[in-house]
């Protein structure tokens, strides 16, 4: 960590106001750390209008119908399309999804100037999935403690792997880890090393 405190030629000091000095002066850089870090809510809900806006010109050129709401959760932006009919914007195990997603993020980046973790979805699609995940998650905990043995599951999107790693992760006994190149990324669950 780089020092920000002030030398000071004068040895008549008090002591005890020194620390607290430096303490403040860290606290300051310590925000404004994180406020470069982590991007403002307005600015993450102004992240999500941009998106909404793109995938709201999509829908229109594709003939799709749909509800759009954006929003900022867990301290990224969000955008969800709600309707019926909107399957081909899933695509197979989201695939579609995931590359609308891109081009959404690509979108944002373009009018922003800065990188977005942007989540889109479509028809719940990843709330569902999410479930799903979580089941595969918790046999593969069951399958790691019953045997002993790491299991390797099937490769996943980076969202799908988040998913897995949350839940494993929340689990005592067990850690996981990614492994592969993209798309045959994959999580191995193992016993965690005594």
């Amino acid at each position: 960590m780089t020092d920000t405190s002030i030398p000071s030629a004068d040895p008549s000091l008090d002591e005890e106001t020194l620390p607290a000095a430096t303490d403040e002066a860290e606290e300051i850089q310590a925000e404004e750390a994180q406020e470069k870090k982590a991007p403002a809510d307005s600015d993450l809900f102004r992240q999500s209008e941009i998106a909404a806006d793109y995938v709201e010109g999509l829908l229109d050129i594709l003939d799709y119908d749909g509800d759009i709401d954006e929003m900022v959760s867990g301290g990224r932006p969000v955008v969800e399309v709600v309707g019926g009919g909107l399957q081909n914007l899933i695509g197979q195990r989201g695939a579609t999804l995931e590359a609308l997603q891109e081009l959404t993020r690509l979108a944002v980046f373009r009018q922003t100037g800065s990188p977005s973790r942007l989540l889109l979805d479509v028809g719940g699609y990843r709330a569902a999935r999410r479930k799903e995940l979580a089941a595969v998650a918790r046999n593969a905990v069951e399958k790691v403690k019953e045997y002993g043995e790491p299991v390797r599951l099937e490769p996943m999107s980076a969202f799908e792997r988040k998913c897995v790693h949350d839940v494993v992760n929340a689990m005592s006994g067990v850690e996981s880890e990614s492994e592969g190149v993209e798309p045959n990324r994959r999580i191995i669950v193992r016993p965690v090393a005594d």
